[in-house]
């Protein structure tokens, strides 16, 4: 009879001499189409069983209480004795790491955490679907869009699975839960004028294959657009106007700004109570809401839904055990996924006046530590109050802390695998540098 893996790595880990530790056992199945054009160019299936291993050591340094770890990655194909000799290893290096102390997150009784991981996380309708099915419903929103011959689809990836994962530790954590996703990639390409390619990946945790459809559709109006682009706008200071990815990017500034790990470090100010936006704001006010997407984080903590920015006012500071330990606080896990509200103005009547609107950039940055944000333009459009016109290079160079007293965000909205919030935000005067008059 065959050892459960979750077994073998606890009799090693007592082999070992190892008294703390934390296990994170993920058994995926997934189901992997790639395509060239329209045509299936390979399928596989794939069944993969791994774990995570953080071994922990308690040390004395000076006379100050340490805590060190060590993360070892082990596979269901490892022996007994090279797990042990694994977490020997592990054991010996986590006392190099000299962390302050800090106690393991404990669980707390299994009808709390069940409760507490029920709050936040809906039933998703892939569960009630196999993988095969999750493949091709989004097979066929992905190809729904690709009628044209100037424009379509060259390449496309998509992977179903569904993920058991279960956690436990040495002061008692021991849940688990399913999750399934499905998430790829697709290349859009355009042959009328420049021949140019578009990249887009996607992800979804429901069987929301109408915002597939609608990414795809705009990725190749996009592309199109973006092969009659032969110019960067001129440089200057312009009301832009961001888009789909970007709004989550801007807005992850305040997430991160209020994670309990750059507080306790001092490299953010934000405490419970502030004012995030500061006092000048003469528009919209930021309201944010941490979202569950998982029951229980990766150190087995119950994940809900948690109010974090109400009308500019930071209610919560949230994060893992370590950082929550140091500043005596709960913790709240660590979330990945937020959402806002929809604004109140349609991205129609941010149009109105001469703006910049960008719909893709190489790469759109937002530094938590400064509030620099900022990517080099693939395309966008320019409106001067009399004609719109495809632009594409130079680059948007902004500052939050300047950009926050006039977000204004749209109507419309969007559904992400992490986020859930406006499509858009309008900023004002931000710099754009681009073609030097008379260029």
């Amino acid at each position: 009879m065959r050892i459960a893996m979750i077994e073998k790595i606890l009799s090693a880990l007592k082999t070992a001499g190892v008294e703390m530790y934390q296990i994170t056992e993920t058994k995926t199945e997934s189901s992997e189409l790639f395509f060239i054009r329209r045509s299936l160019d390979m399928q596989r299936k794939k069944n993969v069983c791994q774990a995570e291993v953080v071994v922990y050591r308690e040390f004395t340094e000076s006379g100050k209480r340490r805590m060190g770890s060590a993360t070892v990655q082990v596979q269901d194909s490892f022996t007994g004795e090279q797990m042990e000799e694994m977490f020997r290893d592990a054991l010996y290096a986590a006392g190099f790491v000299k962390n302050e102390y800090y106690e393991l997150y404990g669980g707390q009784n299994a009808d709390a955490e069940k409760e507490g991981a029920a709050d936040g996380v809906k039933a998703s309708a892939m569960e009630e679907r196999t993988l095969t099915e999750i493949a091709q419903r989004f097979t066929e929103a992905l190809y729904a869009e690709d009628t044209d011959k100037e424009v379509f689809l060259n390449s496309a990836e998509i992977f179903a699975s569904v993920t058991a994962c279960h956690i436990l530790n040495s002061r008692g954590v021991d849940v688990s839960y399913r999750k399934s996703r499905v998430e790829g990639e697709f290349v859009v390409q355009c042959t009328a004028g420049q021949d140019v390619e578009t990249y887009q990946d996607f992800a979804y945790e429901d069987m929301n294959t109408d915002a597939l459809r609608r990414k795809v559709r705009e990725t190749m109006e996009a592309t199109r657009a973006r092969a009659e682009a032969v110019s960067a706008p001129p440089a200057g200071t312009y009301r832009v106007i961001l888009r789909g990815a970007c709004v989550e990017t801007i807005l992850s500034y305040y997430v991160d700004r209020s994670n309990s790990s750059l507080i306790y470090q001092k490299y953010s100010s934000f405490h419970t109570g502030c004012d995030v936006q500061g006092a000048e704001v003469k528009k919209d006010r930021i309201n944010l809401t941490l979202k569950a997407t998982v029951p229980y984080s990766t150190e087995g903590i119950p994940m809900k839904d948690r109010e974090l920015v109400k009308d500019g006012k930071l209610q919560l500071i949230h994060g893992g055990n370590r950082f929550a330990c140091y500043l005596q606080i709960e913790p709240t896990g660590n979330y990945r996924g937020y959402r806002a509200p929809a604004g109140t103005v349609s991205l129609e009547e941010m149009r109105s006046e001469p703006y910049l609107e960008v719909l893709n950039f190489s790469d759109f940055q937002m530094d938590a530590f400064d509030g620099h944000f900022g990517g080099e333009i693939r395309l966008a459009f320019l409106y001067d109050g009399g004609k719109r016109i495809s632009v594409t290079g130079g680059s948007v160079n902004g500052n939050i802390l300047d950009a926050q007293k006039n977000m204004v965000f749209s109507r419309e909205v969007q559904v992400e695998k992490d986020f859930e919030g406006p499509l858009a935000v309008c900023l004002d005067n931000i710099n754009v540098a681009g073609n030097s008059e008379g260029e």
